[in-house]
């Protein structure tokens, strides 16, 4: 593929704030819910182990490029040629879109639960678009700049667990392994939603300085994520009863109700405002690869693919207006995420590994 100019490459300690940006959503509101239904509250292992395994994608996704040379589209049409690769890149993209969809609806419907519940969906969406297109069309170095803000600025909000500690029951934890491993790989499973993101990594790989430099962050990034949800999941279970556990569907904004400060008396609005700068990001990120891969694929301008993916997304986010919709959108792409993470990219890393092997002995 043809390098990337220098003037739009970032520097390499950049992609710990582009994959820790991405992995952080509105997973975080209520993710604690779904692992303790598998593995109770042993599941804060099943985090560490989510992590652990994100890290050993990431280390296949960076070898994985660098023996193509490129991006995904390269990759694809190196190991599988033109058309299946083809296709595979525009499943990709299809992934990435959905990722869009999912990531939006459900931080709407966060708003229309704990704000307003008359919301106007579609209003909202076309707005928050139009403001992704303006960032988008900066280039990848303002995607990147927004990535960081995310990290840095709401930073604050982590803080908000002191709160629940005034009220946690450490015995919640014990006994530690009460689980079986069965139920606590049911539980890396169900954090896969939360985890997912750093695929990305696919398509901006040749946006990196000296990427060798970057693997690091790259780690370091998977860390910071993998402490944050800890640190969240660890909060809620020393908060809640496993009863009580099982009846909140966003744990973390129940948590912020009992913020108490002199300034504000509905800390979780806060939160939720705060929370726009964090799934900013996401859509950005995700929308950048997505009409990127498209670009690349069909060598066409990169600004008509994107308005084109935005109005799809719109009407898809528009016509999910239901609970049991969003939840079953949201599974499909759970699942779609836990294998193409966890099986195809390690399938990807050992047909790319022996085709290398192959051309090194002729």
């Amino acid at each position: 593929m043809k390098k990337v100019d220098e003037r739009f490459l970032v520097s390499p300690y950049l992609v710990f704030f582009l994959i820790s940006s991405i992995q952080i959503g509105v997973g975080v509101l209520g993710f604690q819910r779904i692992i303790a239904k598998a593995a109770g509250y042993d599941s804060w292992i099943s985090i560490i182990v989510a992590g652990m395994l994100a890290v050993l994608v990431i280390w296949m996704i960076y070898k994985i490029v660098e023996k193509s040379e490129g991006d995904i589209i390269a990759v694809h049409k190196d190991v599988f040629g033109k058309w299946i690769g083809g296709f595979l890149s525009l499943a990709f993209t299809a992934y990435l879109l959905l990722f869009t969809i999912v990531v939006m609806r459900t931080f709407i419907e966060v708003i229309q639960v704990w704000m307003f519940p008359e919301f106007n969906v579609w209003i909202f969406t076309i707005y928050f678009f139009l403001l992704s297109y303006y960032v988008i069309s900066g280039g990848f170095r303002t995607v990147t700049g927004i990535s960081l803000f995310s990290i840095v600025f709401p930073s604050y909000l982590v803080l908000m667990v002191v709160f629940p500690l005034k009220f946690a029951n450490f015995g919640n934890l014990l006994p530690i392994l009460d689980h079986s491993i069965m139920e606590l790989a049911a539980a890396t499973r169900g954090m896969s939603l939360s985890m997912i993101g750093y695929e990305v990594l696919f398509v901006f790989y040749p946006f990196i300085k000296e990427p060798q430099k970057s693997k690091k962050w790259a780690y370091l990034a998977v860390a910071y994520t993998t402490l944050l949800y800890l640190i969240y999941a660890l909060a809620a279970f020393l908060f809640f009863s496993e009863a009580q556990l099982e009846k909140q569907i966003w744990a973390t904004l129940s948590m912020w109700k009992i913020v108490e400060l002199p300034f504000v008396s509905r800390f979780e609005y806060v939160g939720i405002a705060s929370y726009i700068l964090i799934i900013l990001p996401n859509i950005c990120l995700a929308l950048w690869a997505s009409s990127r891969t498209i670009k690349r694929l069909f060598t066409v301008q990169q600004r008509p693919v994107l308005i084109i993916q935005m109005i799809i997304a719109v009407i898809a986010i528009g016509l999910l207006n239901s609970r049991g919709i969003i939840n079953t959108t949201n599974d499909t792409l759970s699942t779609i995420g836990f294998y193409f993470n966890f099986v195809y990219i390690p399938i990807l890393f050992f047909i790319t590994l022996l085709l290398s092997k192959m051309r090194e002995k002729k």
